[in-house]
């Protein structure tokens, strides 16, 4: 395995934006960013042995900085929702930003995603480091966050997410980063198929909050328990998929087990022949479709602007609003406590 580095850029202030690429004996290379710890760029062949680039990204580094998407980087301290940006811990209540309709989302608009991190190479990984401090977009307790990178001869990519905190509050981390298995300027991914391991959905309401009742998929439009073409059933009423333009649902995972890795499905394109197979830690996954992606994205690596359902977004995490919602697995890291979580992607290639 080699790990070049380079400098990208530099922030207004005069820090580095650094990039470090990771290149196995396949001829597969993945790049990350110090911004928001993040992935941008990912290459491997596909069934003819062409090498195309299959994650969304941008030309300028500056636009990783407060970019909608958050395309390919770290999220948190919380990712997904918080309703209304309200939450109590151990009796005190907070009140977060609200800068998603009426909910707070992804810890916020300056979230681990639009910060410059730590950045360093340890043998054959990237390790990258946060402190957010106490009070930071207004949540309690000092936290020091670590995203660990490994890639192999395999094609494994393997992201571990690390944190501790010097009081209770609340950490639900997680990649974004948006796949286009056919190459992230080719269109939209309506055609990929996605497989989950997942036979209960959780049930939404219309700002996109969980009610707290869990949906059983069989038979519905988010039934991904055998391959299903994102694009069938993309303008389905059914629990709010139309009104919130395609998937953006969470789903959770059959037999999720506390700090084992498992399976949780995999992203496939039959043009290519590629596929993503997905492992995670984590009880549950967000799938989003990319639908708000159209005018809503800096200018692309390709010199372009991505449309709506240009790439899709399997997030790997605890349910949204868990902590407002006591039935959901706790995203609660109390002083002391290490939180550890793992996703891998397993890049393939099928017949």
């Amino acid at each position: 395995m080699d790990i070049l580095q380079h400098i990208w850029g530099a922030t207004p202030e005069g820090e580095a934006i650094v990039i470090y690429t990771l290149r196995n004996s396949l001829g597969s290379e993945v790049q990350l960013s110090n911004i928001g710890a993040g992935i941008v760029s990912v290459k491997f062949a596909d069934r003819n042995g062409e090498v195309k680039d299959v994650v969304l990204g941008y030309k300028d580094p500056m636009s990783y900085f407060g970019d909608g998407p958050c395309a390919g980087k770290t999220v948190g301290r919380v990712a997904n929702r918080i309703a209304g940006g309200k939450m109590t811990i151990e009796g005190k209540d907070y009140h977060l930003e609200v800068n998603n309709g009426p909910n707070h989302l992804h810890g916020g608009s300056k979230n681990f995603s639009n910060r410059l991190w730590e950045s360093c190479v340890e043998y054959n990984r990237v390790i990258f480091t946060l402190v957010s401090e106490d009070g930071d977009c207004g949540y309690p307790g000092e936290v020091t966050t670590q995203i660990v990178y490994d890639f192999d001869d395999e094609n494994n990519l393997e992201i571990t997410l690390l944190a501790k905190s010097d009081a209770t509050t609340p950490v639900n981390l997680t990649n974004h980063t948006y796949w286009n298995l056919s190459g992230e300027n080719s269109g939209t991914i309506l055609d990929h198929t996605l497989q989950l391991n997942c036979s209960k959905a959780l049930e939404m309401n219309s700002v996109q909050i969980p009610t707290g009742n869990l949906i059983d998929v069989a038979g519905t439009p988010q039934d991904f328990t055998s391959p299903r073409r994102l694009g069938d059933d993309i303008a389905s009423e059914f629990n709010h998929i139309k009104d919130f333009r395609g998937y953006d649902h969470f789903f959770v995972v059959d037999g999720w087990k506390k700090n084992i890795l498992g399976e949780v499905g995999t992203l496939y394109d039959p043009k290519s022949g590629r596929a993503v197979e997905i492992l995670s830690s984590q009880p549950g996954c967000m799938v989003y479709t990319g639908n708000w992606l159209s005018g809503g994205c800096p200018l692309t690596k390709s010199d372009t602007r991505y449309c709506d359902y240009a790439g899709v977004a399997i997030e790997c995490q605890i349910h949204p609003d868990a902590v407002n919602q006591p039935q959901f697995p706790s995203v609660l890291l109390h002083e002391g406590e290490l939180y550890c979580q793992k996703i891998v992607f397993r890049l393939r290639v099928l017949e």
